[in-house]
């Protein structure tokens, strides 16, 4: 079969397989790398995610069902997603932080971000986020295992959602190369507030069997990830003049950790 011309449309199959073999560590095949296969993969990254969450929800279940307590369920949830990344959010998160932290011009931070260890920053965030993760989800585990398996799924979801809007048109990219590059302002404005209703409108209706109050508590966690993961955005496109695959990472687990908190109060 002959290769597609790079202006031609996507099909849903090369967007999932660009969603999964760039935000996963699932054994999938991207067939194409260009921007329309990076649009119609970031408008499919939250179905990635949605195969993140139910994976992880499953290992707390099993868990829970083997006798574990909440917290030793909470703690494998959160190394699920870890793993099916290969650490690569949280390893952004923590060069962001650096980036961020060190106070420098945006070239020297970028250089900061590529440097292949980790400074006081990003350990410090590292800890936190994990930290506030695993309390979040045991709370929620404690609560029912019906509440702490929809609070998995949901985060996951919204982490990548939270992606999906920042490669939407307008946000540019803060060097020429990377994932940054490749999917920054690829998304158009409309699709991904079409992503964002449509999550939300699926995570209330998850949540609709546990209870009115669970309902609107999953739409209230999907809002405020994506209004904290927003803010974060904007910081690192005045800080850095664009996004990178650092910054994407980062997004990712700062929405995960605020719709896990929002899901794990009363």
């Amino acid at each position: 079969m002959p290769a597609p011309s790079p202006g031609s449309a996507a099909s849903p199959s090369d967007g999932l397989r660009f969603a999964f073999g760039t935000l996963t560590a699932l054994p999938v095949r991207v067939a194409r790398w260009d921007r329309p296969a990076a649009r119609a993969g970031m408008l499919c990254a939250p179905v990635a995610g949605l195969a993140v969450g139910v994976l992880a929800a499953a290992v707390g279940l099993l868990l829970l069902l083997l006798g574990a307590g909440a917290l030793l369920a909470a703690v494998a949830t959160v190394a699920v997603p870890a793993a099916l990344t290969r650490g690569l959010h949280l390893d952004g998160l923590a060069d962001t932080a650096d980036g961020l932290g060190s106070a420098k011009p945006a070239g020297d931070a970028l250089r900061i971000m590529k440097q292949s260890d980790i400074g006081p920053f990003g350990v410090l965030t590292l800890v936190l986020v994990l930290l506030a993760q695993t309390a979040a989800l045991a709370q929620a585990y404690g609560g029912s295992w019906a509440r702490g398996a929809l609070a998995a799924v949901v985060a996951a979801v919204v982490a990548r959602l939270a992606l999906t809007l920042a490669a939407r048109a307008g946000v540019p990219p803060a060097r020429p190369e990377g994932l940054g590059a490749a999917v920054a302002g690829v998304v158009p404005a409309a699709g991904a507030t079409v992503a964002a209703l449509v999550v939300a409108g699926l995570a209330a209706a998850g949540a609709a069997p546990l209870g009115a109050y669970d309902a609107v508590r999953a739409v209230v966690a999907v809002a405020l990830a994506l209004a904290v993961a927003e803010l974060l955005l904007r910081h690192c496109l005045r800080r850095f003049g664009g996004v990178t695959g650092d910054v994407f990472g980062g997004l990712a687990e700062t929405a995960a950790t605020t719709a896990l908190v929002v899901m794990s109060l009363s």
